[in-house]
């Protein structure tokens, strides 16, 4: 049995269904879905040549809106952090990038 590695667990896609933030207050509010596509753990999925790359680095803490998978439950705003940045070269996702994601626990509880 493979033992999980991955620093948030995958109940994060029961919760939520979306992720939104800004980098700015000049800059626009970026919406993605929260995926799950690969071992390395759950994050977004952005378009190599999306202009929302030239804003984020491994490291970076934000505060996002996390929308509810379940229409009654309110957004959760949460401080994030940018655990990875990683592109796909190859299969389904070839010229995205997976930007993954650590909820960081005190921060909207």
């Amino acid at each position: 049995m493979e033992i999980e590695k991955r620093s948030e667990p995958r109940n994060i896609l029961d919760q939520y269904c979306s992720v939104e933030f800004s980098i700015s207050s000049r800059e626009p509010v970026y919406l993605f879905k929260i995926r799950d596509v690969s071992s390395l753990g759950t994050g977004i999925l952005v378009k190599e040549n999306s202009a929302v790359l030239n804003y984020l680095n491994v490291g970076d803490v934000l505060d996002m809106r996390y929308n509810p998978a379940k229409s009654p439950d309110l957004p959760k705003s949460v401080r994030t952090e940018i655990k990875h940045i990683t592109k796909f070269d190859n299969g389904p996702y070839r010229g995205y990038y997976l930007v993954g994601l650590l909820l960081l626990r005190g921060s909207g509880d």
